[in-house]
């Protein structure tokens, strides 16, 4: 398998003996008679020959991908060598590892230690692209070891173990980290840049197209850790009658088309799709690869990244596998807080708008992402540890603007009223024994027919159209008490606030939507269970004072500090408020049923469950930088909200008119007292009463409950 990356000749030789020359020096640490295995002796010397020793499986795995010798592997021998891979940070052996910055503080010393966790972070993040055959990357992470590993070598000859703690120190491993991620940052970007915009840097495509899937080797080619999981899920794949794959393709493939028609975009001249989706899915992906190409789309496959310098802040975004430990994922989100700074952030941007210069042609015929998302997945509470590294509140607002800005230059290149998406998910075998019917129940979930729903939702719209406000109130512990202002409607003859929502990009079916007003939207937001970007909440409580984020609080930790510093990290993205982007309905109840047949309610995704109840997004509104671009119903009126306060900043300070996230949070209906229709603070109507529609033309929806 040929490498995607692409050298010159007189690079590649350089590049070759700079390998060569590392390659060894990294070996002499771990033939050094004072080293060892870090879980069974910490200190400085082992700890060096660990990373060199993982080092050393990866340049085994290049060496095996270079010759071809990895495709004649048996299967044993690839999971052997998975587990190599991966070997560190699997649970099991987490907890002492060189990978965990608890481990490390207690042996370095706490700052230390938290510049060791970048390193062991990166070191794990270039594992995958040994598989890819990239050399460039192998070698530019082993010679960051080297570098620190002889600085720290000479320090400890003069001070012992006091260097850990000699300030001069401190700041010459901080200064080699800093300008290992700056001096790089431009190449990364690049890279990244070319993965998402060009169909031939696709590592993944081939093997989807190619492979066996009886022969689960393929599996380990591509360089992700292989659970369980995976496995079981591709063997369930390959026996499904093709002809049930062709149309669960179709139900992802013809909502990504039609999102263009409904949306009112320009189809024709698009070239590429941007294929998102959890390893283990390539039977499905496959027939959604040749649906997109008998489209005209050739599809761009990127890999999730977890290298500090690409990392995405909502975590795995591309094709991954699943985590081989969530915990390890969680305690490393921060390394970046050993070199962010102002002139960093610079520097990104600068290498960012270079990169979208460079493929400006490509990104002129994006037709933008579709994706699969999966649910089931255990539980996961993360363990909080003082150890890792942590943003400043300084840091924390330079990433906020740094996705401001970043976000400005993507719409540059890639203006989002000129391509479209969809998202649909699917269950793995990890929800339960009964997979293979929630699978089954998941397809058909998916390909429920529009039309009846439009009908439905439709009423719904009109009723809400009358007023000028929303009320939501909880039941059954639920404390939510929440006013939603509506925006005016000049003509409602030929003006809606709500989007009727079917079948295209968002799958399945089911709400009705609108960008509220923020002056006016007043009152708290509670949910007693809930699961966002795969973390669970108990009592997430969200209070909004004219449509802004004012308190927050949980129940996850021992102390009120922890439980807003948790909020703040993984809703807020580090803002110090949000404002309310959404409010909707959902109408699928027949996706509630299922949920609740199954006993699966806290493991559906948010693309579902925001189906099953009302709910409120956190963020800025579903038409984000996509706000001058008309949108109407199927019943031809134009939905006019399609802004609030925040985003109508756009023409005159952009930078704050955005917040680059966008969450949604489900009231399910069982904890749902009533939503209802106000005009000038009386009730227009009443559209669900204690967890019940009760509206005229909706009632049907009441038969799944």
């Amino acid at each position: 398998m040929s490498s995607v990356y692409k050298n010159s000749d007189q690079n590649e030789e350089l590049l070759q003996e700079r390998f060569t020359l590392v390659r060894e020096r990294l070996n002499e640490i771990v033939l050094c008679d004072r080293a060892g295995d870090f879980r069974e002796n910490p200190g400085f010397y082992s700890y060096f020959s660990t990373l060199a020793s993982h080092m050393e499986v990866l340049f085994r795995v290049l060496d095996l991908v270079q010759t071809g010798a990895l495709y004649e592997l048996t299967l044993e021998e690839l999971k052997e060598l998975n587990k190599q891979c991966y070997w560190e940070i699997l649970p099991q052996n987490y907890e002492k590892s060189a990978w965990n910055p608890a481990a490390l503080a207690d042996v370095f010393e706490r700052k230390m230690g938290q510049y060791f966790s970048l390193l062991s972070g990166e070191v794990q993040g270039v594992t995958p692209y040994a598989y890819e055959g990239s050399l460039e990357e192998l070698v530019r992470v082993s010679e960051l070891i080297m570098e620190l590993y002889v600085e720290l070598s000479l320090a400890r000859e003069e001070m012992g173990e006091k260097v850990y703690k000699d300030s001069h120190t401190l700041q010459s491993v901080h200064d080699i980290l800093y300008y290992y991620v700056s001096d790089y940052c431009m190449e990364r970007l690049e890279q990244r840049t070319r993965e998402l915009l060009v169909p031939s840097a696709s590592f993944v495509t081939d093997f989807i197209m190619k492979s066996d899937f009886s022969d689960i080797r393929y599996l380990y080619y591509l360089g992700e850790y292989v659970s369980c999981q995976e496995i079981q899920m591709v063997n369930y794949l390959s026996k499904v009658p093709r002809e049930t794959l062709v149309k669960a393709a179709s139900v992802y493939t013809r909502g990504y088309r039609d999102g263009f028609t409904i949306n009112r975009v320009e189809f024709e001249g698009k070239k590429t799709v941007n294929i998102r989706y959890r390893m283990g899915f390539e039977p499905l992906i496959r027939e959604a690869v040749l649906q997109f190409q008998e489209m005209g789309l050739s599809p761009v496959i990127y890999r999730a990244q977890m290298m500090t310098t690409t990392r995405h802040a909502a975590g795995r975004v591309g094709f991954s596998s699943s985590s081989a430990n969530l915990q390890f994922d969680y305690d490393h989100r921060f390394d970046e807080a050993v070199y962010l700074n102002k002139a960093y952030i610079e520097r990104k941007l600068t290498a960012l708008s270079q990169a979208y210069e460079m493929f400006r042609e490509e990104a002129a015929v994006y037709g933008g992402p579709a994706v699969v998302e999966i649910f089931g997945e255990n539980e996961f509470e993360p363990e909080r540890k003082e150890a890792c590294n942590q943003l400043s509140e300084h840091q924390q607002q330079l990433k906020v603007e740094y996705a401001a800005r970043s976000g400005e230059i993507t719409n540059q290149y890639m203006p989002s009223d000129q391509y479209s998406f969809t998202i649909v998910a699917y269950p793995v075998p990890e929800i339960g024994p009964d997979f293979p019917q929630i699978f089954k129940e998941t397809l058909e979930l998916n390909s429920l027919p529009s039309e009846e729903y439009r009908g439905i939702q439709q009423c719904m719209i009109d009723a809400l159209d009358e007023g000028d406000s929303v009320l939501v109130r909880g039941m059954n512990g639920n404390e939510t008490d929440l006013s939603i202002a509506l925006h005016q409607l000049n003509h409602p003859e030929r003006e809606t606030n709500f989007e009727n929502c079917l079948a295209d990009v968002n799958i399945p079916l089911g709400e009705v939507f609108t960008s509220p007003l923020l002056t006016g939207t007043n009152g708290l937001l509670h949910v007693k269970k809930v699961f966002l970007n795969g973390l669970e909440y108990s009592n997430l409580k969200l209070q909004f004072q004219d449509g802004m984020i004012t308190e927050y609080s949980c129940d996850n930790f021992p102390s009120g500090e922890e439980n807003k510093k948790f909020i703040k990290e993984q809703i807020l993205f580090q803002h110090e408020t949000l404002p309310m982007g959404e409010f909707a309905i959902g109408t699928n109840t027949k996706a509630y049923a299922m949920a609740r047949k199954y006993g699966i309610q806290r493991k559906m995704p948010i693309l579902i469950a925001e189906k099953t109840g009302p709910h409120f997004a956190v963020g800025d509104t579903c038409y984000s930088r996509a706000e001058d671009h008309v949108v109407y119903n199927p019943d031809g009126k134009e939905i006019i909200a399609r802004e609030n306060e925040c985003s109508a900043k756009r023409h005159t300070d952009p930078k704050e008119a955005y917040y680059n996230c966008h969450t949604d949070i489900t009231i399910p209906y069982d904890e749902l007292g009533e939503i209802a229709v106000l005009r000038n603070g009386e009730k227009k109507s009443i559209l669900i009463s204690e967890g019940r529609f009760v509206l005229s033309g909706t009632e049907k929806l009441n038969e799944e409950l």
